[in-house]
């Protein structure tokens, strides 16, 4: 999750046309969004889905179309967050700034990422309602198609020790796996274990037993050097339990935790990959600038070109992957889209993930940018603007089976992610 939409953020220029005009927007989404965060719960928030859930005709063609072709049984949402405030007795955690005091920007984060889910602000239970929320969405999907849920790890100083106040959210490991058995046929679950953690390798091997399929890492939100040797022995660890590592990369809005934001360069990826370790980037590196580390004098450089550098190395093979969550959202470049559409030998590597809950957050996606990107038919956005309004996840799947640059589309291969996460372990260090 990596693209809260601040209303105050210079990148939202790219596409409210000038900056007069973007002043005037933001200060309208700032009135409205402190009004929302006042008001009773039943005002409808402005920026979210109408929570619907009930499939229009035209949504229902959409979404034939985009499960044409595609085998339900190896179709995971590789990219799909669980969030909570311990309510339910879960364990999970919200930093004190996104339920009080007087920072009105980290109070709408949280109300914001809610709405996307459907959680209603007075919910006996918020752990609960998301949980239940997500099973009625996935529900409506075909026998087989399976999400992975994350777990999120506390931030931890240089020492490993946990460190509470750059902890933005907190989900733990046993809670994420406990919700994933309870509905095996439609759930996995991703481990997140911090590498400088005394008993790093000890946690691993218990998620493993437990059923994880992979480690998810949030290097500038958890402070986690990749080129750290801890980073390197969990990741070696891992690899030899047949668990990739996925690991963001690129700027991160979302959940800003430690603020180490020199720590998510996709540069910095080649340490594990050196290894031997299997690593899934986040987004595709595809928010943000980064130091290009290969060229010391030279200025910052877009994430997603580095990304784009490590991904034509022939030395990483089958090592390196991406995931295409959020990749379409409107705060990246049109270039971003064109070259995941065009370059079809990277399709093996790409995968598919929603980072849901954002695909309920109607700004985040704007169908008319990518029309006029001449990414998405005019036709089209009809039944997936209706689509959107019932269900998030199926608008998301459905809006990438749909994209299109010069005739090229994302491979059915990019949806067939189920292959990436059966257990190789010890594998994937001797791919070329």
């Amino acid at each position: 999750m990596n693209d809260f939409p601040d209303p105050l953020a210079d990148d939202g220029g790219a596409y409210l046309g000038s900056r007069r005009r973007f002043l005037v927007q933001a200060g309208c989404c700032l009135g409205a969004a402190v009004a929302t965060l006042f008001a009773p719960p039943a005002v409808a928030a402005p920026w979210a889905t109408d929570c619907a859930e009930a499939l229009p005709p035209s949504a229902a063609d959409m979404l034939a179309r985009a499960l044409d072709g595609l085998d339900a049984g190896q179709l995971w949402d590789m990219h799909c967050h669980l969030l909570g405030n311990g309510d339910s007795g879960s364990g999970c955690t919200l930093h004190p700034s996104l339920t009080s005091g007087f920072n009105l920007i980290e109070r709408l984060r949280k109300r914001v990422i809610l709405d996307a889910a459907c959680v209603p602000a007075d919910a006996p239970s918020i752990d609960r309602a998301y949980v239940d929320r997500l099973a009625r969405l996935v529900a409506q999907f075909p026998a087989g198609a399976r999400w992975l849920l994350f777990a999120f790890e506390r931030a931890h100083d240089d020492n490993g020790r946990p460190d509470a106040a750059h902890t933005t959210i907190h989900v733990p490991d046993r809670y994420t796996a406990a919700v994933a058995a309870a509905q095996p046929g439609r759930f996995g679950w991703v481990a997140s274990i911090h590498p400088y953690r005394e008993d790093a390798l000890d946690a691993l091997a218990a998620a493993a037993q437990a059923g994880a399929v992979a480690v998810k890492w949030l290097p500038s939100s958890m402070n986690i050097d990749l080129r750290d040797p801890r980073s390197a022995r969990l990741g070696e660890r891992a690899n030899a339990l047949g668990l990739p590592l996925v690991v963001h990369c690129g700027e991160e809005k979302a959940v800003p935790g430690a603020r180490r934001d020199d720590l998510v360069n996709p540069l910095h990826v080649r340490a594990l990959l050196e290894r031997g370790v299997r690593v899934i980037v986040a987004h595709c590196a595809s928010l943000g600038h980064a130091a290009d580390v290969d060229r010391p004098s030279a200025p910052e450089v877009p994430a997603f070109e580095l990304f784009a550098r490590l991904m034509e190395e022939r030395a990483h093979g089958d090592r390196l992957l991406g995931d295409i969550s959020a990749v379409f959202q409107v705060n990246r470049r049109p270039e971003v889209w064109h070259a995941l559409l065009a370059r079809r030998h990277w399709h093996p590597r790409l995968l598919h993930g929603s980072d849901y809950p954002l695909p309920g957050l109607k700004p985040l996606v704007s169908l008319g940018k990518l029309q006029g990107a001449r990414v998405l038919s005019e036709a089209d956005v009809p039944a997936l603007a209706a689509l959107r309004e019932a269900n998030p996840l199926l608008f998301d799947l459905a809006l990438k089976r749909r994209l299109r640059r010069g005739g090229a589309a994302l491979a059915d291969a990019v949806f067939a992610t189920r292959l990436h996460f059966e257990r190789r372990a010890g594998t994937a260090s001797s791919s070329n």
